[in-house]
């Protein structure tokens, strides 16, 4: 090919140069980086094509391209044919090249220098017209020396050819070399081509010129030379396009000649406007010479818009790859100088890359660069097809879906270029496979595509497209299955922040089994019974309720007192209480006698419990406990189910006050409850009776104060006595002293003494004992709760003047225990409640809220059985046959053990005994003697 670049009819300046367009020297540009050094090298060709001294007018600075092709020019260690092209693009760079033109000059006389460097220097001063005008004389030189290279000299001729005016007075020693035979024939040949570029100048010999073409016996190289001197004298060889047509069609004259004769015509631009259709009827001729297809393809080119209805024709030329590679790259050439081609006709260009030499390659991708103007789309093929020095390895995402997209439209443009679309094939593939590219859901259109092309050409890469079409797919369903799991469980969270706050979220969501199950696909439910925060959450909207019945608003931390002792199992060691059972874990019973503080102690956990505790008096577990827990959540919990899960799964913690004041059917109730949910955290209360307790269960035994913890009560009272005290600060102190010294005096008799300390060491009744002495009173340990009465009933009758109704209240009473109630009828008693509330008894406690109107209420409760008994055993003393038939009938209820308690202290000693044995009996036919042993041991200290 190099040979082929360099020969004059090849190298023969075409007049004049056309202005390179924005598209040709982008595409240039591109190719110059490439990775292939030869690519580099035909950007610098193709430089010389176009008029490069406007390059300012598509953003170009010709100083900075003159600047490198100097410094490549000028090295001597670079390949002669780079450097050839560094010369011709200086010579066509005109201003921005003057400061090199001595460089050139010297180069050009420096023998030592390849003769292909020397003539492309001597082409360069040639173009760089007056900026050469010193150097003629020298060119001339070479000219005529017989013994410089005829290639230097075929140069030297041409540069003479194109200095113009500069060369005026030599044009006559030109038509001499022409016309001498004894001359070779290069150098023959160049003087008609320097003729024909002279212009004006040379019109005086235009006859002379067509006389060499005609003339047979005239070395066909010259032949071909003058024919295309002849195109290139333009307007003056107007007269003579005939004569150079017939001799283009005429099959009989040599191909050089005609070739010649092509390439004169496609300089002839208007004037050979008539032939196109001729030369592109040889350019599909078959059995024409490769020589005149490259000279018809040349000439194509060089009509630029009149060969336009052609270009579809060249490119089926292109694609026929028995037509020889250097006429087919002619043929492409020409489509550059025609129109920049689409995507749909640079395929043809990129496909003849696969049939060519490896030599060749760079020119073709250079070509395809050129040919699109470096489009995008171009740079993408060039970089994966086309035999690339490096394949990238390295591709984000979003170049890895550009790829496949140029890739799918060079696909359906490469139906018929069989090596393009092998390779395109491959190439699918190694983008579809790269490691480095996360492909997502949107690609999976694009990916079955590429599978859909390879499967219908039965290719072997389909089935890689396959496998990443499956990852995705599978990653795909992962991510929605991800997607759609957050997205549901942001909405379970969103509805567990909103639960405590709207009631219907939490009937229709999460207490409504089939709405849980289902929108909550088995794990809401789960967490909801096992993750603590939740489990939490779940029962914080109804904690008020399930803490109602403890009474925790008349609860004072000072009021407890912390020193009480139990007997810890089954070591059986005494602990303080606070200390073994500093929260509700596991199972646990606490027994112990009435008043000791039992109630008090549960209390004391739920006021400093973190965790979601139910209170739950045993009497309201009646059917059941988990029918209790639902009735305090407002009706909400109607999955039984769910509820019990919650509670095994320890998510609520349980209390359960008062077991010997419920019916033997209840407490078996509880104990299957408690037994069934052993993992559960549940604590219960009971006075000490004759029952079979759960198997999973610890029981604590509540010890009586000892005797140095009684004073230690007392005065620990002081903080919480009324205000208005009588006796306060250390006279109370002081009181309390003398007081238990008298009560305890060690003279009175031992089984006295005994029921004393009995007495005092129940913290309840210690409490009445504080406030009494606070009132300066005398407390009398066997009548407590009379005496307390006493005084309360004698300020009712001071206060609203008229006489405590003990008959009547003590009914109310018994009638409210009958139906378990705990609420005093306050409505009826309303100034009943008010005195038994003044804080010089503290006989009741009251309790305010809202109802669902928000209108403010208030109750008031008994603030200890022991205070309920005292009343109630009123219904149980006289003569009288309803006193007589209830003392029978609640010798088995539970609910009035209390009330027995107090009748061995109240009753008249023989009626007292009389009970005794009735009790005793009672005990035989039940099996149930719990009353009966505390009644014969209160009735012994009489």
């Amino acid at each position: 090919m190099t040979f082929f670049l360099s020969l004059p009819w090849v190298n023969a300046k075409e007049t004049p140069k056309p202005k390179p367009q924005y598209w040709q020297i982008n595409g240039i540009l591109a190719a110059l980086d490439d990775g292939h050094d030869k690519v580099k090298e035909y950007a610098l060709d193709k430089l010389v094509e176009y008029d490069l001294k406007d390059l300012k007018s598509v953003g170009k600075k010709p100083e900075d391209v003159a600047q490198k092709a100097a410094k490549i020019f000028k090295d001597k260690t670079v390949d002669s044919t780079v450097r050839y092209g560094a010369a011709s693009a200086l010579g066509n760079l005109g201003e921005a090249a003057k400061p090199y033109v001595k460089d050139i000059a010297d180069i050009l006389k420096d023998k030592s220098v390849d003769s292909t460097v020397r003539a492309s220097a001597a082409q360069a001063l040639g173009n760089l017209g007056d900026a050469a005008k010193p150097y003629v004389k020298d060119i001339l030189d070479f000219l005529k020396d017989p013994s410089v290279d005829k290639y230097v000299r075929d140069d030297a001729t041409q540069a003479l050819g194109n200095l113009g005016d500069a060369a005026k007075p030599y044009v006559k020693d030109i038509l001499d070399f022409l016309k001498d035979h004894s001359v070779d024939s290069w150098v023959r040949s160049s003087a008609a081509s320097a003729l024909g570029n002279l212009g004006e100048t040379a019109k005086p010999y235009i006859k002379d010129i067509l006389d060499f073409l005609k003339d047979q016996s005239v070395d066909n190289l010259v032949r071909s030379n003058a024919a295309e001197a002849l195109g290139n004298l333009g307007e003056v060889a107007k007269p003579y396009v005939k004569d150079i047509a017939d001799i283009l069609k005429d099959k009989t004259i040599d191909s050089f000649v005609r070739s010649g004769a092509a390439s004169a015509l496609g300089n002839l631009g208007e004037a050979a406007k008539p032939y196109v259709k001729d030369i592109a009827d040889i350019l599909k001729d078959k059995s024409v010479d490769s020589w005149v297809h490259r000279g018809a393809a040349s000439a194509l080119g060089n009509l630029g818009e009149a060969a336009k209805p052609y270009v579809k024709d060249i490119l089926d030329f292109l694609k026929d790859k028995s037509v020889d590679s250097d006429v087919r790259y002619g043929a492409a050439v020409a489509l550059g100088k025609i129109e920049q081609l689409n995507l749909n006709n640079v395929v043809v260009i990129l496909d003849s890359i696969y049939y060519e030499r490896q030599s060749e390659v760079a020119q073709w991708r250079f070509l395809t660069y050129f040919l699109a103007s470096g489009t995008d789309e171009v740079k993408t093929l060039l970089t994966w097809l086309g035999r690339p020095k490096i394949i990238p390895d390295k591709l984000r995402h979003a170049e890895g879906v550009r790829t496949l997209e140029v890739f799918r439209q060079a696909w359906e443009l490469s139906q018929e270029l069989q090596l393009l679309r092998k390779d395109l094939a491959q190439q699918i593939s190694e983008v579809a496979a790269n490691k480095q590219i996360r492909w997502k859901a949107q690609d999976i259109n694009l990916l079955q595509t590429h599978y859909s092309n390879l499967k219908k050409i039965n290719s072997t890469q389909a089935d890689t497209l396959q496998s990443v079409i499956n990852n995705l797919e599978y990653r795909q369903w992962f991510l929605q299955a991800r997607t759609t799991i957050l997205i549901h469980a942001a909405f379970w969270l969103a509805l567990i922040f909103a639960y405590p706050k709207f009631p219907q979220v939490q009937a229709i969501f999460f207490w409504n089994p089939w709405v849980r199950r289902i929108l909550g696909v088995g794990y809401v439910g789960f967490l909801l019974t096992w993750f603590p925060p939740f489990r939490r959450k779940l029962f914080e909207p109804f904690k008020p309720s399930l803490l109602a019945d403890a009474g925790l608003d008349n609860f004072h931390d000072q009021s407890y007192f912390p020193e009480s002792k139990v007997k810890v199992p089954p070591s059986g060691d005494i602990q303080p209480i606070t200390a073994a059972l500093p929260s509700i874990q596991g199972q646990i019973i606490l027994e112990g006698d009435s008043g000791l503080g039992k109630s008090m102690f549960l209390r004391h956990l739920l006021k400093t419990s973190q965790r979601i505790v139910v209170y739950l008096p045993a009497q309201k577990c009646h059917k059941g406990v988990i029918e209790a827990i639902q009735d305090k959540l407002h009706g909400q919990a109607q999955d039984a189910g769910f509820l019990k899960n919650l509670i095994y799964s320890g998510a609520i913690d349980i209390c359960i006050d008062g077991l010997n004041e419920v019916t033997a059917e209840t407490r078996a109730k509880i104990c299957q409850f408690v037994e069934s949910y052993f993992r559960g955290n549940i604590i219960m209360t009971t006075q000490p009776l004759e029952w079979t307790p759960p198997s999973t269960a610890k029981t604590y035994y509540l010890q009586p104060l000892e005797q140095q913890q009684i004073q230690e009560f007392l005065i620990s009272r002081q903080p919480r006595l009324p205000q208005d005290a009588k006796i306060q600060g250390a006279d109370y102190e002081k009181a309390c002293t003398n007081y238990l010294t008298e009560v305890l005096n060690n003279q009175q008799a031992q089984e006295e003494l005994d029921a004393v300390r009995r007495i005092l060491s129940n913290p309840m009744d210690l409490t009445v004992v504080a406030l009494m002495l606070s009132q300066g009173k005398q407390p009398n340990l066997f009548r407590l709760q009379e005496q307390q009465y006493n005084l309360m009933a004698a300020e009712y009758q001071q206060e609203w003047s008229q006489e405590f109704p003990l008959k009547r209240f003590s009914a109310a009473v018994y009638k409210m225990r009958l139906e378990d109630k705990q609420a005093l009828p306050a409505d009826e008693f309303h100034q009943v409640a008010m005195s038994l509330e003044d804080d010089k008894y503290k006989m009741v406690v009251s309790r305010q809220w809202q109802d669902e109107k928000g209108e403010a209420k208030k109750e008031w409760y008994f603030r200890h059985d022991k205070i309920m008994d005292f009343f109630l055993v009123q219904n149980f003393l006289g003569e009288t046959d309803a006193a007589e038939g209830i003392l029978v009938d609640r010798m088995g209820d539970p609910r009035f053990r209390g009330v027995y308690f107090l009748l061995a202290t109240l009753l008249e000693i023989d009626a007292a005994k009389e009970l005794r044995e009735k009790l005793i009996q009672y005990a035989a036919d039940t099996k149930d003697n719990t009353v009966s042993n505390t009644f014969v041991q209160l009735l012994r200290t009489r």
